[in-house]
């Protein structure tokens, strides 16, 4: 599907076809025409002059009136002091972009961050490339316009125009853009650069010798037919694709990033490790790879160097709300309970709707027994998260700890009206109303729960210290038995069932 930008760029390549081609036209004399004119304005022209300009009123007012805003990792060049350095740049991304046109070979899912290295000197041998793209644009510029040959001058405007006006928007001509390269915006000028390309194919055929021409554009169609689909097939998965772009932006730490953030979303975390280290080392003020590997790091129980990447994330960015949490949670974990508490606050102070930091403060909260913070840290995570299932279930389990069982029983009937099918839950709430002697709707609960996940050995387990209190104690055999086939080294079930046994063993006598 086209965006917007690129539907209008359509409607205009097909009406300059319309002039150029159906129409006749000689882009000269109109040219001429145009300058030697006066210009006189009618109600049609007042009409025009309005839509365009509530129009482009419109497109601002959508674009939050003011220009997108880029780093300088975005587009290196843009933000170049010197203009001449910027000039150059630019000139070279217009000729890789050519390049890209001409020999489609490297390609790259993100070209920012490194991946193309900033000319900064005279001598550097890359300026010969702007040149030589420079010096072929006006070659086709002369010939489009001052040729004897009409139809050489209407096919040659046509594929210079299908060739530079969908790139303007992307040039930096007119307003800064976000990326180095990107091949989306070639989608159109590659329309251009074919015309241009078979009409040389042609002319070549007719003034040289045909077999060799046959044999030359055979083999470029054959190396971007391959290359083709080759590029498809890299497209097929995001493993396939970050992969293919190491060999092409083996600088970019985006592209890095990427490979890491796909083995570690894979489960392959050691091996993310090793890419996520490499683009920190690219970029040193990376933050959301130092962020991710940060995280992993805290998982692995490294918890020294994970405070000191995330310390530094958000010291770099410091309204870097998840690195403000995740550095909370390794603070936590290293006994530092103020600096985690005051890492939580920063965090929900820059995302003001952040449920998951309200439930590890919560967390904090109930290791430091502040019980009344910790129920309402985690109120205000269901509040912003109703179906925030572990903040439902750590109120529960506080409140049932700290006695206030019919509070408790109430959170946990309110929770599975959201969440009716939370087997975590029903198992808290099965226990609190065991305590209560609310032996039935408890049983519910459980069998419920078991229904969801009929392998969970404390769910079993429980079920059985339930019926072995209510009295059911061949019910209470029967789950204590799968509770430890599931867990055998379940705390407190061995000892329970062997007391049940005694029980049993007893009753048989006494009926003997």
């Amino acid at each position: 599907m086209l965006c917007k930008e690129q539907g209008i760029t359509v409607l205009g390549v097909n009406a300059a076809y319309d002039i150029l081609m159906v129409c006749n036209l000689n882009i000269y004399e109109l040219a001429h025409q145009l300058l030697s004119r006066r210009k006189s304005a009618d109600v049609s022209d007042l009409f025009t002059g309005w839509l365009v300009r509530s129009g482009l009123l419109m497109r601002w007012r959508i674009m939050g009136t003011g220009p997108p805003s880029f780093t300088e990792v975005d587009n290196p060049a843009s933000f170049a002091e010197n203009v001449i350095l910027r000039i150059v740049n630019y000139n070279y991304y217009y000729s890789l972009n050519a390049w890209l046109l001409l020999c489609p070979w490297w390609l790259c899912f993100d070209w920012s961050m490194g991946c193309v290295p900033l000319i900064k000197s005279a001598t550097d041998w890359r300026i010969f490339w702007p040149l030589l793209l420079w010096c072929c644009l006006m070659g086709l510029v002369y010939q489009a316009l001052c040729s004897q040959d009409s139809n050489k001058r209407r096919t040659l405007t046509f594929g210079l125009v299908l060739l530079v006006i969908p790139f303007l928007p992307a040039s930096n001509l007119f307003f800064r853009v976000g990326f180095v390269i990107a091949e989306r915006v070639l989608y159109l000028s590659s329309a251009g650069y074919c015309l241009i390309l078979a009409y040389a194919v042609g002319y070549c055929s007719c003034h040289w010798k045909k077999h060799k021409v046959c044999a030359t554009t055979l083999t470029l169609l054959c190396v971007n037919v391959a290359r083709s689909a080759q590029r498809s097939q890299q497209w097929r998965s995001e493993q396939s694709l970050f992969a293919s772009a190491l060999s092409v932006c083996p600088l970019n730490a985006k592209v890095h990033y990427n490979v890491g953030k796909n083995l570690a979303d894979r489960g392959n975390q050691s091996a993310a490790v090793k890419y996520y280290r490499e683009a920190v080392r690219l970029h040193p003020k990376y933050v959301h790879a130092m962020n991710n590997l940060g995280n992993i790091l805290k998982e692995r129980n490294e918890l020294k160097e994970a405070e000191e990447l995330l310390s530094a994330a958000v010291h770099i960015q410091p309204d870097f709300a998840a690195a403000w949490m995740n550095l909370g949670i390794v603070q936590n974990s290293l006994k530092k309970f103020d600096e985690a508490e005051q890492s939580y606050w920063n965090a929900i102070r820059f995302r003001k709707k952040y449920p998951d930091c309200y439930y590890n403060l919560g967390r904090l909260y109930a290791d430091l027994n502040r019980s009344i913070d910790a129920l309402n840290a985690w109120r205000n995570a269901t509040m912003l998260k109703p179906d925030h299932s572990l903040a439902w279930n750590n109120m529960v389990i506080l409140l049932d700890n700290t006695g206030n069982l019919a509070q408790a029983e109430l959170i946990g009937k309110e929770a599975l009206k959201i969440l009716p099918k939370d087997h975590t839950i029903m198992f808290s709430l099965a226990n609190v109303l065991g305590k209560q002697e609310k032996y039935k709707e408890s049983e519910g609960f459980f069998l419920n729960a078991l229904k969801i996940n009929p392998n969970i050995a404390s769910c079993h387990g429980n079920l059985a210290v339930l019926y072995h209190r209510w009295g059911k104690l061949d019910l209470a055999k029967r789950h204590y038995e799968l509770s430890l086939r599931l867990d055998p080294s379940a705390p407190g079930t061995k000892e329970n069932y062997n007391m049940l046994k005694r029980k049993l063993e007893q009753r048989q006598r006494t009926v003997g």
